[in-house]
């Protein structure tokens, strides 16, 4: 039995060093399957479509498979937990690594926009884990438990692209054309991390914290008002949670966008994988490397305040890119960086004001439609990254994501000013800290 002052304190559980274990090996193995559509998914389109300007067509599509995926991961993990959903869509995303390979071996685009549809599934899992990673956290540590589960993702995505050439070579002696290589290496690591997941995610971290607030439900209900007024979890603000999805929606939009283009742009001056792989990996790398530090700050200097930096830095990435010499692969690379800085930013302190938000009978169905719109403006990025550059250049594009990034700022500056309201309920007492 739990004791009642655990309950009502919500103090982190003991299981929860577990769960993030477990998250962080899964996370690990997975990340090399996440990079491998980041990486060659534009150059494998271009190749066999021969048009730069249906370059973006892939990252639009997985990313679309993405949406469908966080929807359907989301409903599983409502119906059953956390461990069926996140293992059953890593396994559909390993399924559709798997097409893709096919689709490049027999040359079907047909086939191969299919595949990377399917192949999102496994994109949009790999996100959806940090959801887990939140579930049990205290709201004092709850940037750090998400940040902790993204942080596990570096090992493989940064990895991961640096293996273009070698995983090229071993698909090149297979009779597979060398840029689904990647994918490859992307059917073992998300086909490993759905057996992990399956076999150890447990207890399910979902279902242990409904039953936790369902205590803590009760014996607020039987105690003193003072004592009622101790309860952490909240009650649904739906304002928190448009505002997080906002937040998390604009800064993956404007990520998508320049990140699928700079790859095409960096072969079309005389730039060879390796050299755009490695871009990509640095990208990736600051996409997830600074989650530590990025959910301290969450935590101690409050949501609102990183998510408004998020735009800052993004914009500030876009004007780089948009000046940076196209024959210079530090300047890119520069540039490229502080967009995954960005984006960690928004990505972080959006979950946490996503989660703060919702009771944990109704995070798992919400979460994956707050996913869904997120998967579906890294569509929108991708699919019109190509167009924007064939119009206007890689510069226009660059230019024009640092712009939209500012965006952001009012958003954050909109809930500062406005009072929060919570349905049924005032909202829970964890509020966010003010900067020291």
């Amino acid at each position: 039995m739990r004791d009642r002052n655990d309950v009502t304190a919500g103090r982190e559980v003991p299981e929860q060093r577990r769960i993030l274990a477990v998250l962080v090996f899964s996370q690990i193995l997975s990340g090399a399957g996440l990079a491998a559509g980041i990486t060659v998914g534009a150059l494998l389109a271009e190749e066999m479509l021969g048009s730069t300007g249906l370059a973006g067509v892939p990252s639009a599509l997985f990313t679309a498979g993405a949406a469908l995926g966080a929807l359907g991961i989301g409903q599983i993990c409502r119906r059953y937990g956390r461990r069926p959903g996140l293992a059953l869509g890593y396994a559909v995303g390993a399924l559709g690594s798997l097409g893709v390979v096919v689709a490049a071996a027999v040359g079907s685009a047909v086939l191969l926009f299919l595949a990377l549809l399917v192949y999102g599934a496994g994109t949009s899992t790999g996100l959806m884990a940090r959801y887990a990673g939140a579930d049990l956290a205290s709201p004092e540590r709850r940037g750090r438990a998400v940040s902790t589960v993204l942080f596990a993702t570096t090992l493989g995505a940064v990895v991961g692209p640096n293996l273009v050439t070698l995983t090229g070579e071993v698909a090149h002696s297979w009779g597979i054309p060398r840029l689904a290589g990647p994918f490859l290496l992307a059917v073992a690591a998300f086909g490993a991390a759905a057996v992990a997941l399956a076999s150890l995610l447990r207890p399910d971290p979902l279902r242990l914290a409904e039953k936790l607030a369902a205590a803590q439900e009760a014996v607020a209900a039987g105690s003193p008002a003072e004592d009622a007024a101790d309860r952490t979890e909240p009650r649904l603000n739906r304002r928190e949670v448009v505002i997080g999805t906002s937040v998390m929606v604009l800064t993956q939009l404007v990520m998508i966008a320049i990140m699928t283009m700079t790859p095409v742009h960096m072969q079309a001056h005389g730039h060879g994988t390796q050299a755009a792989g490695l871009v990509i990996a640095l990208h990736v790398g600051a996409m997830f490397l600074p989650s530590p530090l990025t959910g301290l700050l969450v935590d101690r200097l409050g949501r609102r305040w990183i998510a408004g930096a998020s735009g800052l830095t993004l914009a500030v990435a876009g004007l780089l890119a948009a000046l940076a010499p196209p024959h210079s692969v530090p300047a890119l690379a520069t540039a490229l960086v502080l967009l995954g800085i960005g984006w960690n930013f928004g990505l972080i302190s959006g979950t946490a004001i996503v989660t703060d938000a919702l009771p944990p009978a109704r995070r798992a169905s919400a979460q994956g439609l707050v996913d869904v719109g997120i998967a579906l403006a890294g569509a929108a990025g991708g699919m019109s990254s190509g167009l924007v550059v064939v119009a206007g250049g890689y510069s226009t594009l660059a230019l024009a994501g640092g712009v939209l990034a500012l965006a952001v700022v009012p958003v954050v500056a909109w809930s500062v000013r406005r009072p929060a309201h919570t349905d049924t309920a005032p909202a829970s007492s964890h509020a966010e800290p003010e900067p020291k």
